[in-house]
């Protein structure tokens, strides 16, 4: 090998370890958020700042077949792609040099994860899958190779392809399970309680969520209030009273988040509104989740009238669960709202038993069906002996066998 070439390898190995375990911010996640609430407010500015900063000819394309409103114009496409393709060949060329110079697994692994992720940056799925894939086959270690996965489930992320984001979280859990270390675990979670909480599991999600608030490190996928604003989204979902107010409201993370986010703090005062019982607050407080947090989020808006559903119910349960009786008026009064909205909405959730109450609207008296406590402790009691009974007939016929 000639000193030249020597040189070359010792630099590329150089670079390689300085950078095999950066992760970097591909695709870039706040584009897809432009594009989502560029299509319902009809500006495109910033976007496109965005699409020419991130050099997104591919996605460029993809935005006119996806949003009819895109002003597209074939000028900024052909500049971006000239780009594109520059730079597509400076990564080739690379890749070349590495393979004929036949230098290290590290270094090719490095080249080929350069060429993914500049296809990733632009929007270029197929051609960044394919040459991620190629990356894993020649990445040496099991970190190089959840990194590559969790860069793929990114990019499903960034097209909210879930259905592929599950695929790839699956298979990237069998090789952390296999030996992922503490920070890979931790990027694990944030990623999949983002996706649970897209594909409406919420309980599961705001475990993971509220998990991650103390370990966050992936803004490769979002900002640290993003995920607060997750957090606290699944928490008043499915969090009881007493984890609510100590892992969201009373939550340091939390409170250090919202001074910088409007999200963040339309819905930590709803929950403090919920878990306060103030309810004349409550649903100004909703309404305004409903503004700043779901509808601008593509993950969060298509779950918009769940939420504002499952909160209402939650705050009349909580209401109702004091009274055994509790006037309509009385109950509209302290949600601020008129004696029929509140009527008209009881009546969507006490037949499907949403709501255990009836309304006796002669009298306009709201008269709450509270199951039996006595009735309740009997039933878990005969539950709780019929499994030991269980049980101890299971071991005493282990017994016998072994004495036989």
């Amino acid at each position: 090998m000639t000193t030249e070439k020597k040189i070359i390898k010792t630099g590329n190995k150089k670079k390689a370890l300085a950078n095999y375990d950066i992760v970097n911010k591909v695709p870039n996640y706040e584009v897809s958020e432009l594009a989502f609430i560029s299509k319902s407010t009809n500006d495109y500015d910033a976007l496109i700042q965005a699409l020419e900063k991130e050099e997104m000819a591919p996605y460029y394309i993809y935005l006119q077949k996806h949003d009819t409103k895109f002003p597209f114009k074939k000028e900024t496409y052909d500049q971006l792609a000239e780009k594109n393709e520059q730079k597509i060949r400076e990564l080739k060329a690379e890749i070349a040099e590495i393979e004929e110079n036949d230098e290290g697994e590290l270094e090719k692994a490095y080249c080929w994860i350069q060429l993914g992720e500049y296809y990733a940056q632009i929007g270029d799925v197929e051609n960044s899958l394919n040459t991620l894939e190629k990356a894993k086959t020649v990445s040496i270690s099991l970190g190089g190779k959840i990194d590559i996965m969790l860069t793929i489930v990114r990019i499903a992320l960034f097209f909210n392809d879930q259905v592929k984001v599950q695929e790839k979280l699956n298979q990237a859990e069998e090789m952390i399970e296999a030996g992922g270390d503490w920070e890979r675990r931790n990027r694990f979670k944030a990623y999949k309680g983002i996706h649970l909480m897209a594909i409406r599991n919420f309980e599961d999600a705001a475990e993971l969520l509220v998990d991650s608030l103390t370990t966050f490190t992936s803004l490769e996928i979002a900002s640290y209030e993003d995920i607060a604003v997750y957090a606290t989204v699944c928490g008043i979902l499915s969090l009881n009273r007493n984890d609510l107010k100590t892992k969201i409201i009373e939550s340091p993370e939390v409170l250090a988040a919202m001074p910088s986010s409007e999200p963040l703090q339309a819905i930590i005062s709803l929950a403090i509104s919920l878990y306060s019982s103030d309810y004349s607050s409550f649903f100004s407080f909703l309404l305004q989740t409903r503004e700043k947090v779901f509808l601008p989020s593509k993950f969060l808006s298509p779950h918009t009238d769940f939420f504002l559903r499952q909160m209402r119910i939650k705050a009349y349960s909580q209401l109702l669960q004091s009274y055994k009786t509790l006037s309509l008026k009385s109950m509209a009064d302290l949600f601020g709202v008129s004696v029929e909205f509140l009527d008209s909405d009881l009546c969507k959730f006490i037949p499907t038993k949403q709501l255990k109450c009836v309304i006796d609207s002669v009298n306009g008296i709201i008269e709450t069906n509270r199951p039996d406590n006595k009735d309740a402790q009997f039933n878990n009691l005969i539950k709780q002996s019929d499994t030991l009974i269980s049980k101890l007939e299971r071991y005493a016929a282990s017994v016998k066998i072994a004495s036989d």
